[in-house]
């Protein structure tokens, strides 16, 4: 009988912290339903770029990539960003995909323009930077030092 409630307790404690990572994970991924407004960007490449993956603004988490979609058009990689409702960004910002390090994620880094009028629900942002070919540089440094 005195082992059951050892077991019984030891159970339920954990439990409490596999629920304590749980909520702690939740915290850290920030993965609150759609308050903010959604603007859209359109790349040349988004390597490495995911659903989910952070939005920053001085190195600062200001939204999350919510989609990416090929448009069939232009053949560029439209990505939807869900932004916090307080950033308001001016229509002149620019997007760029930059990575965290030589071994990190990639991200958005939004930089803000000047002007007056601030981009609103459903807009997209004009200036893009896609993300950089790191293996293809790499590769064309090595063949044109052979040359």
């Amino acid at each position: 009988m005195q082992s059951n409630i050892v077991e019984t307790l030891v159970g339920a404690v954990v439990i409490a912290i596999a629920a304590g990572f749980l909520v702690y994970g939740f915290s850290l991924t920030d993965v609150r339903g759609g308050n903010g407004y959604h603007v859209s960007a359109a790349f040349d490449r988004v390597d490495g770029l995911s659903t989910g993956s952070d939005v920053r603004m001085s190195g600062i988490k200001v939204g999350t990539v919510t989609s990416q979609r090929l448009d069939p058009e232009t053949y560029q990689a439209v990505v939807t960003l869900s932004l916090r409702p307080e950033i308001k960004l001016p229509t002149d910002s620019n997007a760029k995909i930059t990575t965290e390090g030589l071994l990190g994620g990639n991200y958005v880094s939004i930089t803000p323009g000047g002007s007056q009028d601030m981009l609103a629900e459903g807009d997209e942002i004009m200036f893009t930077q896609g993300s950089v070919d790191l293996i293809g540089l790499v590769g064309q440094a090595i063949f044109s030092a052979q040359e």
